[in-house]
């Protein structure tokens, strides 16, 4: 919606907002005020359009993830880089439905820039190996389904890391 530097101006000018309330005798306003700004500095750090595409996923609504990433018009200047990463990790798990190639471009691009929880790093990790194993590169399927089962701690993925190992062996 709007710019990530924007969100911080606006952040700023409701702390010194609450900072002038309080000076003049308003505690309950400066204390609500300061107390607001915590959204848009929360904001800053996690896009509301890839939470809300996040949200759409959960409820496997691709087309509505789609059109909520289809607000973020150039993601290179209005994201930081982590938000870049978890927007391309969103395309690349709607695109691995239908263009794997595509789903590989985008996956390998998050990975570059970096996700922050490690079990989405997992999850691109394992969607990679898929990508590579449909292509007989035997090697490199391993070596990600490797990383995959260390990065998934809660064991969340291990039926999906068994089932493609399995697969890989019949290869």
């Amino acid at each position: 919606m709007f710019h990530r530097n924007i969100k911080l101006i606006i952040a700023g000018l409701i702390i010194a907002t609450g900072i002038w309330q309080m000076t003049e005798g308003n505690i309950g306003n400066g204390i609500f005020l300061i107390l607001l700004s915590a959204i848009p500095i929360f904001l800053y750090f996690k896009n509301e359009f890839i939470l809300l595409a996040f949200l759409k996923l959960r409820k496997q609504d691709f087309e509505g993830a789609k059109k909520w990433l289809a607000y973020i018009k150039n993601p290179e200047t209005a994201l930081v880089q982590k938000q870049q990463g978890y927007f391309n990790y969103l395309h690349g798990i709607m695109l691995s439905q239908t263009n794997i190639n595509q789903a590989e471009k985008y996956f390998k691009k998050a990975i570059e820039l970096g996700l922050s929880m490690d079990m989405d790093l997992a999850v691109a990790k394992l969607n990679l190996a898929g990508v590579a194993m449909t292509r007989r590169r035997k090697l490199e399927a391993t070596s990600l389904l490797n990383e995959a089962k260390k990065l998934d701690k809660q064991n969340m993925l291990k039926d999906q890391i068994t089932m493609m190992k399995d697969q890989m062996k019949k290869i």
